[in-house]
């Protein structure tokens, strides 16, 4: 009969280095194997949770505390020697082993996600950090956790791109959003490059195809005057990039939706902020037409108005500068005003507004000079004079290309006086008109438009 083997104080030393407490079973000692067992699962759990270096050092240091009270019981044990088959029974060589491949993968991977970061590319830093399992968490957890960090600044660039994207449209607060998740990924070491390959991104599908939202975004882009130089220096730049075309393709538009005015103005801001630029000269000619038509629009709306002559046209006269020169027997005119009498006028004499020459604007008529004097019997049987007046109208007539008066006078219209029967109402009156006819409209109106 053989009595109970001896320890070997070794194989008890990797026994518990394993962190399984195989050294205390091979010493009899239950116990101790499983309070050690307990402390082991609390660290390592406490190391996988917590993901923080200082809770590594405790594992270490438990390591170190295991290891040399296992030695030190089966030293003290008085046939203590050497004992080859305890060794082998001695599990720990393959879980130290193991263990310390897993550190070394975990190491690897991280060296995978840094430098995927270095590169810019959330996409590897993710891929890579995606091969951390349960594994590395638990024996290599701040490994993994420093993976983790740059896996989360990804997800919150990935949400800065899509404010970004939004800011495509034209909306400025989904921009300033943007811009403020950036820089707060910015503000933590190690994020600049990935920063600036999400940046650099969306500036580069820059400008849109709307030249008017390309201006809007180029302004703000401009504008932003706070936070770090890495984010308004490149915003800078685009704006400077796309700030010319998209004033140019903004004034396009906006010419082509007949906003005169915004037109002109957008115009006007890529000559005086981009005076050398090479659509300069177009610029020049949008605002020449831009200006034109809100002329053309002033004055039709105040010929629209001109009910006499202190109202509309008659009394602001306004310029209208691609209006044709006046040229005597050729011009057409625009007759406004009281026009009882003008709308006799030949049509040839009578221009639209945009091909127009002169504005004419005449008065109510008044009395003019006496032409003849007759007598009529009244319905009494008595005998009473009767007076009969030219027609005397004032016009003035300006010339549309200035807005400037050419003509102010008075025309007197002739026509028949003295008819046969005299109709009237009431008492027999002293004084009546003429009645002209259409050719004598047409000579009392004729100089004051060149016919």
């Amino acid at each position: 009969m053989t009595g109970p083997r001896e320890p070997d104080p070794l194989a008890v030393a990797v026994g518990n280095a394993s962190l399984l407490g195989a050294g205390y079973l091979l010493l009899g000692r239950r116990a101790l194997f499983w309070a050690a067992a307990v402390v082991t699962a609390s660290l390592l759990w406490l190391t996988y949770a917590t993901a923080e270096t200082w809770c590594e050092v405790l594992v270490v240091l438990w390591w170190a505390a295991v290891v040399a009270h296992g030695r030190w019981l089966a030293r003290r044990h008085p046939a203590a020697a050497p004992r080859r088959g305890q060794r082998v029974l001695a599990l720990a060589v393959p879980v130290l082993a193991a263990a310390g491949w897993v550190r070394y993968d975990a190491y690897g991977i991280e060296d995978r996600v840094t430098d995927a970061r270095a590169d810019g590319s959330c996409r590897a830093a993710v891929d890579a950090q995606e091969k951390a399992g349960f594994r590395h968490r638990l024996v290599a957890a701040p490994v993994a956790a420093r993976g983790d960090t740059v896996v989360e600044a990804c997800e919150r660039l990935d949400a800065a791109a899509g404010y970004l994207s939004g800011g495509l449209t034209g909306d400025l607060d989904m921009l300033e959003a943007a811009f403020e998740r950036l820089g707060a990924v910015l503000g933590e070491p190690g994020n600049e490059r990935t920063v600036e390959a999400t940046l650099d991104r969306y500036l580069g599908r820059l400008p849109t195809d709307d030249g008017c939202r390309n201006v809007r975004i180029a302004d703000w882009l401009r504008d932003r005057r706070t936070g770090p130089k890495d984010l308004t220096g490149p915003a800078s730049a685009t704006a400077a990039r796309i700030a010319p075309g998209a004033l140019a393709e903004c004034g396009d538009a906006l010419m082509t939706d007949e906003e005169w005015a915004d037109a002109r103005d957008v115009y006007q801001r890529l000559l005086d902020e981009h005076p050398g630029d090479g659509r300069a000269d177009d610029a020049r000619e949008g605002i020449r037409k831009a200006g034109l038509a809100l002329e053309l629009i002033q004055v039709r709306n105040l010929l629209d108005e001109a009910d006499g002559m202190d109202s509309g046209y008659c009394r602001n006269p306004a310029k209208y500068s691609a209006a044709p020169a006046y040229r005597k027997g050729r011009s057409g005119a625009v007759f406004v005003g009281h026009t009882g009498y003008t709308d006799k006028l030949p049509e040839e004499w009578r221009s639209d507004t945009p091909d127009a020459a002169l504005v004419v604007c005449a008065d109510e008529t008044q009395a003019g000079d006496v032409v003849e004097t007759c007598q009529y019997r009244d319905h009494k049987g008595r005998i009473g004079s009767v007076r009969f007046n030219k027609l005397a109208v004032r016009v003035k007539a300006y010339a549309l290309r200035t807005g400037k008066l050419v003509t102010d006078r008075t025309v007197q219209i002739g026509g028949e006086s003295c008819p046969a029967t005299l109709a009237y109402f009431g008492s027999l009156p002293s004084r009546m008109a003429v009645t002209p006819s259409d050719a004598d409209v047409r000579d009392a109106f004729g100089p004051v438009v060149g016919r």
